[in-house]
């Protein structure tokens, strides 16, 4: 069976579509059909049901992937184990969502440049969620995820994750907001306010809106943005109140309020990758610059 189809099969059972699986590899959707078509006319058998947009595997097709993950970690093994006879060089593909990205990535890729000028670390921002289909779709190497809007189980066994740091979501405030001189604030003190939403991270939202209903309250919600600029600016124009990453609340405050809830709300953050890889040198010292960055940000607090 060609490995490449079976690359193909095993990222269509991750992405549940063509369409995706297309933009994962970087070939159209015609050909991916074609790849899994010909796996098919080889294997003699349906590997895949059509289901509207989306396909779904059948059970010699999810047999079929279980066997090419274990080639795939096999060979990535075998990658392995040669990396760790060479020097720190290639190439180190990252991922990591922006409320964290913006406050580690930066300084931990000028270190490693510093350092092993022969390594090229690129970063892709992508949400907790998609770095890990990433990780274990080997498009990424290294990915920064927490455990406040990830879907997925944080134990499986084909990623290993070390725990970075952790952070607690505050409420932004207008600087002339009644509450803006609180050292502290709960929930339920903003029971009657109007809030925005960063939904860029759909599973970040929806952590919000149900710690708020636990609170007692369904928050009213009156703007619904894609970057954290728009919910500064509609805070800052004293539209809305919003929740947000402490970490990234402190990089671009701005002439806003940051308060504390009450009881803390915390997200806890970790650097992941496939199981076994810490071996390899490039991620092991940026693993290793990463905690040195928030070892930093930690005494600089």
């Amino acid at each position: 069976m060609d490995f490449a189809r079976l690359r193909t099969l095993r990222e269509l059972s991750l992405r549940k579509t063509m369409a995706a699986v297309a933009e994962a590899l970087l070939i159209s959707p015609s050909a991916v059909s074609q790849q899994i078509a010909q796996l098919e006319d080889e294997t003699g058998i349906e590997l895949v049901e059509r289901r509207g947009r989306g396909v779904r595997l059948t059970p010699a097709g999810q047999r079929l992937v279980d066997h090419a993950g274990r080639v795939i970690c096999i060979l990535e093994e075998a990658k392995t184990d040669l990396a760790e006879l060479k020097t720190v060089a290639g190439e180190l593909r990252v991922s990591a969502f922006p409320s964290i990205a913006a406050s580690l990535i930066p300084p931990t890729i000028r270190a490693m440049s510093a350092r092993f000028p022969d390594l090229v670390a690129l970063f892709e921002e992508l949400e907790p969620d998609d770095s890990l289909v990433a990780l274990r779709a080997w498009q990424t190497d290294v990915a920064i995820v927490d455990d406040l809007t990830t879907s997925a189980s944080l134990s499986e066994t084909q990623v290993e994750m070390l725990h970075l740091l952790d952070d607690h979501l505050h409420v932004l405030l207008p600087r002339d907001h009644p509450l803006a001189e609180r050292p502290h604030l709960t929930l339920p003190e903003l029971a009657t306010e109007r809030w925005v939403l960063d939904t860029t991270s759909i599973t970040y939202s929806d952590v919000i809106v149900r710690a708020c209903r636990d609170a007692g309250f369904d928050p009213i919600i009156n703007a619904r943005c894609h970057s954290f600029e728009v919910v500064r600016a509609m805070v800052e124009a004293g539209c809305s109140v919003s929740i947000n990453p402490g970490l990234r609340g402190r990089e671009y405050i701005g002439t806003l309020r940051l308060k504390e809830i009450r009881p803390i709300i915390t997200r806890r953050i970790f650097v992941a990758f496939r199981t076994g890889e810490r071996r390899n040198p490039a991620i092991a010292e940026f693993v290793n610059e990463l905690r040195n960055v928030v070892a930093s940000m930690a005494a600089t607090r």
